[in-house]
C-alpha cells in the first residue's frame, strides 16, 4: 500500500505561515512525483502543487504562486509544503498524494491520507 501521513496544519492568523509535511510509507518516495491537494468546504479538490521526483521541476496554482514553496527529503522521504502570507482563501484541507506532474496541473492516482486542517482566521 502507498500510504502517507499530512501534518502540519493547524490556525493561523492572516499572513502567518505554516509548514506542512507529508510523510510516505510503504514505498520509497524517490522514484514518484508528489501533488498537494486542499478542499474547501463547498469546493472542488484544487491541485496546489506539485513536484517531481528530483524536486528539480514544480508547480503552483496561480493562487498559491509567490506565497507557497513545494519541496521534498528523499532521506527522509517526506514532501513539505511551506505556506507563507496565508490567507483565509487558504483554508481547507490538505492532502497529498503520488501525482503526475503535468506542466499545467497535478494529476493524482492511487490513496489519499487522512489530510491535515489549515485554518486562516483573525
Amino acid at each position: 500500500q502507498l500510504q502517507f501521513v499530512e501534518s502540519g496544519g493547524g490556525l493561523v492568523q492572516p499572513g502567518g505561515s505554516l509548514r506542512l509535511s507529508c510523510a510516505a510509507s510503504g514505498f520509497t518516495l524517490d522514484y514518484y512525483a508528489i501533488g498537494w491537494f486542499r478542499q474547501a468546504p463547498g469546493k472542488e479538490h484544487e491541485g496546489v502543487s506539485c513536484i517531481n521526483n528530483s524536486g528539480g521541476r514544480t508547480y503552483y496554482t496561480d493562487s498559491a504562486k509567490g506565497r507557497f514553496t513545494i519541496s521534498r527529503d528523499n532521506a527522509k522521504n517526506t514532501v513539505y509544503l511551506q505556506m507563507n502570507s496565508l490567507k483565509p482563501e487558504d483554508t481547507a484541507v490538505y492532502y497529498c498524494a503520488v501525482s503526475i506532474c503535468y506542466s499545467d496541473h497535478p494529476a493524482p492516482f492511487g490513496s489519499w491520507g487522512q489530510g491535515t486542517q489549515v485554518t486562516v482566521s483573525s
